[in-house]
């Protein structure tokens, strides 16, 4: 660790590219850091287009105003 708390880790623990995210916690039992990737975000399109139920057959959406009940 240097002086400005940055840790540098070997490339042979695991491979790593500039603009990579990770998730870091302590684990005080075992006295380990982990380290999880954070995958990066997802183009929206290709998310819809592999959503199960086709945008088609989706029921029409309400435009009355929403009333609790009391």
């Amino acid at each position: 660790m240097d002086s400005k708390r940055r840790l540098t880790l070997p490339k042979s623990l695991g491979p790593a590219k500039p603009g990579d995210v990770f998730e870091v916690s302590f684990d005080q039992e075992e006295g380990v850091v982990i380290f999880k990737r954070i995958p990066k975000k997802k183009n929206w399109l290709e998310v819809l287009k592999s959503c199960p139920v086709p945008m088609d057959d989706l029921p029409p959406r309400s435009r009355e105003v929403f009333k609790p009940k009391l």
